[in-house]
This record gives structure tokens, C-alpha cells and sequence, in this order.
């Protein structure tokens, strides 16, 4: 099972409030595909171990420009206090990008 990272949003994971995720990449992710979410999976130091978060159902995958979100996804990504335009201000800030990058929206379910 492939591990995806969840640190900025690991208190909406942990409350089982967020059901959307966009990432850079992620191309070949598809619908049925499980996932470990973790707190953080890569950059780990000596000794630190992986925090495993939920295991996760993909239920929907599809590309599409990070400006495409509409108000009922910053609800699903875990910030409803969220207009769009803020939510992709804040994605470009933190992975480096831009609105009209294409990524990849996965959407889930929490299987325990």
C-alpha cells in the first residue's frame, strides 16, 4: 500500500473531516487504490518512524487546474472558512505552483 502525506492537514484527517486531496502528480493514481495517510513520509529523520493517520479509499481521481475548485471542495479539503481564490493563494504559496497547474484531485473514504 503507497503512503500519502497528509502534514499540513493532519488535524482534518485525524477529525475525519477532509475527503479531498490535490497533489502535484499522482498521475497514475486511480479509483479503488487504497493509501496509508500519513503525518509525513518522506524527509524523515535518523530513528523518526512513519505516523500512520487512516487508510484511505480513492473513490474519484481526475486532473484538472488547480483554479477549478469551487467552494464545496475547500469544504472537502478541510478549511470550509475557504473561498477558492484563498485556497489556491495558499496551494501555490506551499507547493509551489500556479492556478492554472493541472493536478490531481483525489477524492476518498476512510475505511476503519
Amino acid at each position: 500500500m503507497k503512503n500519502i502525506s497528509f502534514q499540513l492537514t493532519r488535524k482534518q484527517i485525524e477529525a475525519r473531516t477532509k475527503t479531498v486531496t490535490r497533489r502535484l502528480g499522482w498521475k497514475t493514481a486511480k479509483r479503488g487504490d487504497l493509501l496509508q495517510g500519513c503525518e509525513k513520509c518522506m524527509g524523515l529523520k535518523p530513528g523518526e518512524k512513519i505516523k500512520k493517520l487512516a487508510v484511505i479509499r480513492l473513490v474519484d481521481v481526475r486532473r484538472e487546474p488547480l483554479s477549478a475548485i469551487i467552494k464545496p471542495d475547500c469544504v472537502r479539503e478541510g478549511f470550509p472558512e475557504m473561498e477558492p481564490a484563498d485556497f489556491v493563494t495558499m496551494f501555490c504559496e506551499h507547493m509551489g505552483c500556479r492556478p492554472e497547474t493541472e493536478i490531481t484531485r483525489l477524492e476518498f473514504e476512510y475505511l476503519e
